[in-house]
């Protein structure tokens, strides 16, 4: 056996008015201390807070790790390190996995954490989850418990993307008395509990004073919510929130230039923000029509334009923090003339619609001006964001083109799912896919390169720009994330100074 503490991923792949919560099981926890809280902007609030039935990004940006823990988490370095496993042992074949549980975990609800709720959560991805990513987890052979402390799993192969799949969504852990309303009433092991939600305006996250680790420094989190990136800039401005999760206006930054008051970071994500093309319908079922598409863009300029040059150009589904990533820009550079060839004389008329989101409204009225110059009219069609738009376009697929920004890690894999929104088909990556998944970490990174090469090449979509984590604060708030590389927004280390 071979016994990891810190393993470093190589592989696999968001009522009323009137609060809700409370119940025995219902989150509320018990009560805090009276010291300091902080209120942080974002934009797209979660439809419900059940992120193993509900698409999008909102619900474990907000839930995961603060009020949910998995046995393993990411760091800011995007490794893989312990987080309710207090270490794990893995066999020679690398089929089974050994957790070792930490001692004297609770739920939100007062319920135990032991190697039973392990079986459950991870049982429970197969048999309840609703979402098409649980098949990241399909590798699992069965979930036993040892003793309370140990639960082993086992693969029916090996599989470098378990663990990192372990470290998103799919590995967190679940009460087996507190998922009847998953939807309103999150119950977790985290150092937040779920206190109140104000639909349309905000929720707010109390301190967990029975936590199991280090106590949060804060005794309350409000998420608060804005449409319109004006109005979140403003809060700041006046005091009505402590920090901008993700700066919706790049070009507003000068507003925050004052030091005594304010202090910006910048670093990276791993969203890929794509200009996603409908595969199986024409016009985008033709990969002449795709290819026209990607030499149509100027995507320099579009991130000049939209995003005040913020951000970073890397041509397909892979971040520069993946191992695997090349730069691919150069496949498809902006050339017109060519686009227009492509497209053989015809011209097409064809509907984008993308999420009521800044950088989506943004970027698609770039998009929109490029492709009218090669004989490509886009309508503009803005979708409400989750509900329109998860509906209409990621579950219906009624669209020809869509902006979106893809932030879960490590998430090449969906396109290896031809009932997904792309509905791109090509045997041949899902072969590459396994085999990286089954090899080598060397075996890995090859494949990989190959798998986004062949989207690349086949114009499965175009990829605009990395997301840059941007984010605006008071000044003497810390512990703020550098970069943005896993799907939760971390309170953990958050203070006010």
């Amino acid at each position: 056996m071979r016994r990891i503490g810190i393993w470093i991923a190589a592989g696999g792949l968001l009522l009323s008015t009137a609060a809700c919560g409370g119940g025995s099981d219902g989150g509320a926890g018990p009560s805090t201390p009276k010291t300091q809280s902080l209120s942080v902007g974002f934009v797209a609030e979660p439809a419900n807070l059940d992120f193993t039935s509900t698409e999008g990004a909102a619900i474990p940006q907000a839930l995961l790790v603060n009020v949910y823990e998995g046995l393993v988490k990411l760091d800011q370095d995007g490794r893989i390190v312990p987080l309710l496993a207090e270490k794990w042992d893995v066999s020679e074949d690398r089929r089974t996995y050994t957790f070792t549980l930490r001692k004297n975990v609770t739920f939100s609800s007062g319920a135990a954490f032991t190697a039973d709720d392990v079986v459950f959560s991870l049982d429970r991805v197969k048999s309840d989850w609703k979402l098409k990513i649980k098949s990241q987890l399909d590798v699992v052979d069965k979930v036993e418990k040892k003793d309370d402390s140990t639960a082993v799993v086992t693969l029916k192969k090996p599989s470098n993307g378990f663990l990192y799949s372990m470290a998103t969504r799919l590995g967190a852990m679940f009460s087996r008395t507190g998922v009847s309303d998953l939807a309103n009433k999150p119950v977790g092991t985290g150092p937040y509990v779920f206190g109140s939600w104000r639909r349309g305006d905000s929720i707010q996250l109390n301190a967990n004073t029975s936590y199991w680790g280090a106590k949060p420094a804060l005794s309350a989190i409000t998420l608060k919510y804005f449409k319109d990136a004006t109005a979140m800039n403003n809060a700041l401005l006046t005091g009505g929130i402590d920090v901008i999760s993700s700066v919706q206006a790049p070009e507003s930054l000068q507003q925050f230039a004052d030091p005594s008051r304010f202090q910006t970071i910048e670093g990276t994500t791993n969203g890929e923000v794509v200009l996603s093309m409908n595969n199986s319908r024409p016009p985008f079922n033709d990969i002449k029509a795709r290819q026209a598409v990607r030499h149509a863009i100027d995507h320099k300029a579009l991130l000049e334009t939209a995003w005040a040059g913020r951000g970073q150009l890397i041509g397909s589904m892979a971040p520069p923090t993946d191992p695997w990533y090349e730069d691919r820009t150069g496949d498809y550079p902006y050339d017109p003339a060519k686009a227009k060839a492509l497209l053989g004389g015809r011209t097409l008329n064809v509907k984008m619609r993308i999420p009521n989101l800044p950088y989506a409204v943004a970027g698609a009225q770039v998009v929109k001006s490029q492709l009218a110059q090669v004989g490509i009219t886009a309508e503009i069609e803005p979708l409400e964001f989750p509900a329109r738009w998860l509906d209409q376009v990621f579950t219906k697929g009624d669209y020809d083109l869509s902006i979106i920004n893809h932030v879960e890690p490590r998430d090449m894999g969906i396109f290896a799912d031809k009932s997904y929104y792309f509905r791109y088909d090509n045997p041949e990556f899902g072969k590459l896919l396994a085999s990286a998944d089954e090899g080598t970490e060397q075996q890995q990174i090859d494949d990989l390169k190959k798998a986004a090469k062949l989207l690349s090449d086949d114009a499965a979509a175009d990829w605009l720009f990395l997301f840059p984590n941007l984010i605006v604060a008071k000044k003497g708030v810390t512990g703020l994330p550098k970069n943005a590389i896993a799907e939760s927004f971390d309170f953990t280390a958050l203070a006010k100074q």
